[in-house]
């Protein structure tokens, strides 16, 4: 792996982090931002989202489900963070290439809006109201008769299913980096 130097004589990997936890980091903020763009601006999508797993369409926040939009706005997010991490490492006087760095955030925040998706439409269920017409939360509301279980065991909570996410992701982020920063 080339090295750089940086204004202050720190030799570090050339387009890469200085150490792992910071890496980690990294990468977890790239699945954080692709996840919050996914979930909050995927329903601008005019298709019905299908749920990862089967491929079946679903209703609009469904655990797992996904559209292509999305999935857009998660590789935006993590396009977003690996920009600005190379400029934020130019700023520090680090010689970057900012194509590695966006491709290699692109590619993360798809990874973890897939990782999200898989553990929601598996370990997290989601209960529709046919009455509401709408996703409601597990408990009280979820067992009245008039409510229909659309995906996943009741396992996991959603916070459950984003800690997961956030480790594993980061986890595949790290392993999978050093070939973006040759």
């Amino acid at each position: 792996m080339q090295r750089s130097k940086s204004s202050n004589g720190v030799q570090c990997p050339r387009g890469y982090v200085s150490n792992n936890s910071r890496s980690l980091f990294w990468e977890g903020t790239i699945y954080c931002l692709g996840d919050t763009l996914a979930s909050e601006l995927g329903i601008l999508a005019k298709s019905q989202p299908i749920l990862i797993t089967s491929w079946k369409k679903v209703p609009p926040g469904t655990n797992g489900g996904v559209t292509a939009v999305g999935m857009g706005f998660s590789a935006l997010g993590g396009l977003i963070i690996g920009a600005g991490a190379a400029i934020m490492d130019m700023l520090s006087g680090l010689s970057v290439n900012l194509v590695s760095f966006a491709l290699f955030g692109l590619v993360c925040g798809t990874l973890g809006s897939v990782i999200d998706s898989a553990f929601g439409a598996t370990l997290q269920v989601t209960h529709f109201d046919r009455d509401k017409k709408l996703i409601i939360q597990p408990g009280k509301e979820s067992s009245r008769a008039d409510s229909l279980k659309i995906s996943g065991r009741d396992v996991l909570s959603n916070v459950q299913v984003n800690i997961i996410s956030i480790f594993l992701s980061s986890t595949i982020g790290a392993m999978i980096g050093p070939s973006f920063f040759k």
